[in-house]
């Protein structure tokens, strides 16, 4: 076994024998259908601690020649596969990571060098009846082992974009790199696997790209992959459950990455780091400094701010990702950079509608730093006034709930415009963002003869707090607004709920820009 060629099953051990492994080796079943093939080439994208090295490693320890793995699979569930056996432990496996290479190296040409005399050294180790004649062309170095071993290699490449993200502004680097791989792997024979992963689909040049042979996994298409992207909810759920967690304040922090209906995604680091803590906290985040994000939501693109403002205030966003060129500096527009943003892990994207939002709590936070060292201080002062809200809503104190959604709504009117219940939606999410901090919050519930526009209902720490089922109306009246509540039966979607209900009536009157509301106490 070499560090680089066939580097054995080392890393992946480490990760079985880890306190909390969740078992993803059902992503060799779609490798394996794609040995070999037309479609070999997979580039995987995902955030940071989203999995991807660790996925690499599995790979390397299923294919590569060097040892026998069986009696680490065995019990995984790829073993129960019809083509496990086929492939395990049958091939040449290059494991490399990029970011280590680049690290060693002053420019990329160097990074390419050490690349090319790494792997030929190693393989000289196993084929030493091979004349190599001195050379470090890793083409014609595969080519010549391929020809005498009849063994395809398996290349997984980790921090395939590190360069990208390093060198963003050196773009003749960044083209001596894409041509490298090009020539290195794009039609090659030997090739009988070659997988990728980073956090960027791979770079675009106009509307082409120099690695079209790959077949990309991403955060907005992530295809076949889907379930290897971080963690389900029946994996989470069992997970709290073994280490007696809170299943639902798990959810409000970690989950949220959706890409399509009913397939919810939590990010693993955080998860993993909360069930061994017991506490839930800011894990994810803390891997990279809130300035990252801030740097991009700076950016004075027309509408950014304002879309931003909205997500925080619960409400999903439209975007085009199509124009999105893969890479950290080339932004034309506000939906370039929440394309980048959905990549790094900072939005959710979801495919069929074409929309995008901040999926969990742990991200919100972050995006409350950025917004408060950029000093969006009319949206800072609504969220650090939110718990005065909040607390008059408990009093039942109508008017200053009025006043407070008002002062709200004053200091942000370029982007929260009121046309409809949902504009309206987001102005009071907004104005109670702190309510998060103790409810649960549903939006346009499904409830009795329609929709309760919103519901707050109290987290398993704050049993003592009473649920909230808010109505919204424009140019009518707060009283009609609990009116409706009554008779369209909202409550019955409450019936389970034991503890005291407040009924909040909001009214907007467009004529004067004024407030009203009405709270009414209901005692279960």
């Amino acid at each position: 076994m070499g560090y680089y060629v066939n580097p054995g099953s080392d890393k992946f051990q480490i990760s079985l024998n880890s306190e909390i492994y969740v078992d993803k080796s059902d992503i060799i079943t779609q490798t394996n259908r794609l040995f070999r093939t037309e479609r070999r080439f997979i580039c995987v994208s995902r955030p940071r601690r989203f999995g991807k090295t660790m996925a690499a490693n599995m790979l390397t320890a299923y294919y590569g020649t060097g040892e026998d793995t069986h009696e680490l699979f065995k019990s995984l569930k790829i073993a129960q596969h019809p083509t496990y056996k086929q492939h395990l432990n049958q091939y040449h496996v290059l494991m490399l990571n990029i970011q280590e290479f680049l690290s060693r190296g002053k420019t990329v040409e160097d990074m390419l060098d050490l690349l090319a005399i790494k792997v030929t050294e190693e393989l000289k180790a196993i084929y030493s009846e091979i004349n190599y004649d001195q050379t470090i062309d890793i083409i014609q170095v595969m080519k010549d082992t391929y020809q005498l071993s009849k063994k395809p290699f398996v290349i997984l490449i980790d921090e395939w974009d590190c360069l990208f993200r390093e060198f963003k502004d050196d773009l003749d680097s960044q083209k001596v790199y894409l041509e490298f791989l090009r020539l290195w792997l794009k039609d090659q024979a030997y090739i009988g696997l070659a997988y990728m992963t980073g956090i960027l689909p791979i770079k675009k040049y106009g509307t082409q790209s120099a690695l079209n042979m790959f077949k990309e996994y991403s955060m907005t298409n992530p295809g076949r992959f889907l379930d290897y992207f971080g963690f389900s909810n029946e994996e989470v759920e069992s997970l709290c459950h073994e280490h007696v967690l809170d299943f639902s304040e798990m959810r409000n922090w970690y989950n949220g990455y959706f890409i399509e209906l009913g397939k919810p995604i939590y990010n693993p680091k955080s998860v993993v780091s909360s069930l061994e803590d017991g506490v839930f906290d800011s894990y994810w985040n803390k891997t990279e400094t809130y300035e990252s994000l801030r740097d991009y939501i700076r950016l004075d693109f027309d509408g950014l701010r304002d879309k931003v403002t909205l997500m925080l205030a619960g409400d999903s966003v439209e975007v085009n990702i199509d124009l999105f060129t893969n890479d950290m500096r080339t932004f034309d527009s506000a939906d370039d950079v929440l394309a980048l943003l959905v990549h790094l892990g900072y939005l959710a994207y979801h495919r069929e509608s074409n929309t995008i939002r901040i999926p969990n709590e742990e991200v919100k936070k972050e995006f409350v730093n950025s917004m408060q060292s950029l000093k969006w201080n009319n949206v800072i002062t609504a969220i650090k006034a939110s718990n005065k809200l909040l607390d008059a809503i408990w009093n039942q104190d109508g008017e200053t709930v009025a006043k407070g959604i008002e002062k709200v709504h004053e200091e942000n009117t370029s982007i929260l415009q009121y046309n409809d219940e949902n504009s309206l939606s987001c102005v009071l999410s907004l104005a109670l963002y702190g309510a998060k901090d103790y409810y649960s919050i549903l939006r346009e519930l499904p409830s009795g003869k329609g929709y309760a526009d919103l519901v707050f209902l109290p987290r398993k720490k704050h049993l003592d707090k009473p649920a909230i089922v808010v109505e919204l109306k424009w140019d009518a009246s707060a009283i009609s607004a609990i009116d409706q509540i009554k008779m369209k039966n909202y409550l019955t979607t409450l019936d389970e709920y034991e503890g005291n209900l407040l009924l909040v009536g909001v009214n907007y009157n467009k004529q004067d820009k004024s407030h009203s509301c009405r709270i009414e106490e209901v005692v279960k």
